[in-house]
C-alpha cells in the first residue's frame, strides 16, 4: 500500500471501498491539512474539526476527482473553504457574545517573530497565486520535493520548475511586503519549509479516517456545518471567474483597523480616522463603539469619507446590518457623484419587498442620479447581523466587488478615475439604516 501514490490510493478507495487505502492516504496528508487549518483558524481544536470536514469531503467526492488532480492543491483549496466557513461562524459567535476570544493558544517554545507575522497571512497569500504557481510552492516547500520532482508533477522540466518556484516566491514576497511583513524570498522559502507542516494530534488520523469513510454520518452538528459551508463555497467558486488577488485577511476579529498602504509600513489607527469627514449627513450619524464604526440614518443619505483622493484603490471591511444595508464608496467627487457598492442581506425589512432575496449592487451615482452597473441576487446569501467581509476595488476602469474574498461582481466604467473613499448608510422613516464596519482596510 505504501508504494501507491496519492491518486492510486484514492482510486482504490473509490472503486473498491478500501479502508486501508483511505487510512494510508489520511496518514500521509493529515499533517498537511491540519497545519493549514491551524494557521487559519488559530485554534487547535477548531483545526481538528476543519481537518475532519476536509477528509469527509474527500471521501464523499473520491469517485469524482480527476486522475490528473494534484491532491496537495485540492486539499489546500478545500481546507481554505472549510476554514473560511469556520472563521465566519466563529466571528459571528464572538460578535453575539460580545467578547474577543482566541488569539492562538499554540505558541512555539522558541518564537520565530517572522513566522508569527507571516503565518496568519500565508494561506491567503498562497490563494492569490495562479493555480500552477501555487502547486509548485506546495510541492517544493510543503512536500519537500526536488525541483526535478516538481517539474515532473507539473509536466515540465526542472529548469521550468525552478523559474516557476522563483516567480511564485517573488509574488509572495510582494504580498507580504504590502501587508507590512519585511522579508526576502530566501527567508520566505526557509520559513515555509521549516514551519508549514506541523504534526497533528496522534489520534486525529484514526478519528478522521473513521469519520470520513462513514461519509460524515457520525459527525457533530458543527462539523456538518463546516462541510456544508465548504461545499457551498466550492460550488460557488467553480461557477465564478478566477479569484483575483485579495487584501490581507485580518484574523483577529473584533477590532476595527484602518490600514493605509504607502511606502512605509502599514499603520493601524483606532477610531474614526481624523482626516475623514462627513460628505453628507451629520456627525451624529457616525460613531466609534465596541471597536467598530457605526453608521445610522433615518433622514436619507449619510456618507463618511476621506479627505484624500484615491485612484486605484481597494477598500475592505467586515460589515453587518440588521435592517437595511452597508455600503462602501469609491471615487466620490461629492455626495452626488461616485461609485457605491451596496450589500443588503436577506431577511431584513428592506429586502422583504424583494422576496427575502439578498443583493449586492454596484451603482454609479452621477449628478444625483443612480444607475445600476451590475447586480447580484441570491436567497440565503447572508442573514441579518451576520458578519461578512465585503471588498470594493477600483483598478483603472475595472470595478470589482468580492464577498468573503470570492468574486461577485465585475464591470468596467470610466466615468470617475479618482475620488474620495468611505462608508455610507441610507435610511428613512420606518426603514432606518444601521451599518457596522470593522476590520477596515484601504490599499
Amino acid at each position: 500500500m505504501q508504494a501507491m501514490d496519492d491518486m492510486a490510493l484514492l482510486r482504490e478507495y473509490a472503486t473498491r471501498n478500501s479502508e486501508a487505502a483511505f487510512e494510508t492516504l489520511v496518514s500521509r496528508r493529515v499533517n498537511f491539512v491540519y497545519s493549514a487549518a491551524l494557521r487559519q483558524v488559530r485554534d487547535p481544536y477548531l483545526a481538528e474539526e476543519v481537518t475532519q470536514a476536509v477528509f469527509i469531503i474527500l471521501a464523499q467526492k473520491a469517485g469524482r476527482i480527476s486522475d490528473k488532480t494534484i491532491l496537495a492543491g485540492w486539499l489546500f483549496r478545500t481546507t481554505r473553504f472549510a476554514a473560511l466557513t469556520q472563521i465566519r461562524a466563529d466571528a459571528k459567535r464572538r460578535q453575539r457574545e460580545q467578547e474577543a476570544q482566541m488569539q492562538s493558544e499554540l505558541q512555539p517554545s522558541a518564537p520565530d517573530l517572522f513566522w508569527e507575522q507571516m503565518s496568519p497571512l500565508l494561506d491567503e497569500a498562497l490563494a492569490t497565486l495562479g493555480e500552477t504557481d501555487r502547486q509548485a510552492v506546495l510541492l517544493r516547500f510543503f512536500e519537500n520535493k526536488s525541483l526535478a520532482e516538481v517539474g515532473s508533477h507539473l509536466g515540465t522540466g526542472e529548469d521550468t520548475a525552478r523559474k516557476r518556484v522563483a516567480r511564485a516566491l517573488e509574488k509572495l514576497h510582494r504580498y507580504f511586503s504590502k501587508c507590512g511583513v519585511s522579508s526576502t524570498t530566501a527567508i520566505i522559502a526557509g520559513a515555509i519549509s521549516v514551519n508549514s507542516v506541523q504534526g497533528a494530534p496522534v489520534a486525529l488520523a484514526k478519528t478522521v479516517s473513521a469519520m470520513a469513510m462513514a461519509k460524515g454520518a457520525a459527525a457533530s452538528g458543527s462539523t456538518l456545518t463546516l462541510i456544508n459551508g465548504a461545499l457551498k463555497i466550492m460550488a460557488w467558486t467553480k461557477a465564478q471567474t478566477a479569484i483575483v488577488a485579495g487584501t490581507c485577511v485580518l484574523l483577529a476579529a473584533g477590532t476595527t483597523t484602518l490600514i493605509i498602504q504607502n511606502a512605509n509600513k502599514p499603520t493601524p489607527i483606532q477610531g474614526i480616522p481624523k482626516d475623514w469627514s462627513i460628505l453628507s449627513g451629520t456627525d451624529e450619524q457616525w460613531n466609534w463603539t465596541n471597536n467598530a464604526i457605526y453608521g445610522h440614518s433615518t433622514t436619507g443619505d449619510s456618507i463618511l469619507a476621506s479627505t484624500r483622493q484615491y485612484g486605484d484603490v481597494s477598500v475592505s471591511a467586515v460589515v453587518s446590518t440588521t435592517n437595511k444595508e452597508a455600503t462602501l464608496v469609491l471615487r466620490m467627487q461629492d455626495a452626488d457623484n461616485g461609485y457605491l457598492a451596496v450589500f443588503a442581506p436577506d431577511g431584513t425589512p428592506v429586502t422583504k419587498v424583494d422576496r427575502d432575496t439578498a443583493k449586492i449592487v454596484l451603482i454609479r451615482r452621477k449628478a444625483g442620479e443612480e444607475k445600476e452597473l451590475a447586480i447580484f441576487k441570491r436567497r440565503k446569501l447572508s442573514a441579518p447581523g451576520q458578519l461578512e467581509t465585503f471588498t470594493f476595488t477600483a483598478r483603472g476602469p475595472q470595478l470589482d466587488i468580492r464577498l468573503n474574498d470570492l468574486p461577485i461582481l465585475k464591470t468596467n466604467d470610466t466615468t470617475f478615475t479618482s475620488g474620495f473613499i468611505g462608508l455610507r448608510v441610507y435610511g428613512w422613516g420606518d426603514f432606518p439604516c444601521d451599518g457596522v464596519f470593522s476590520n477596515l482596510t484601504v490599499r
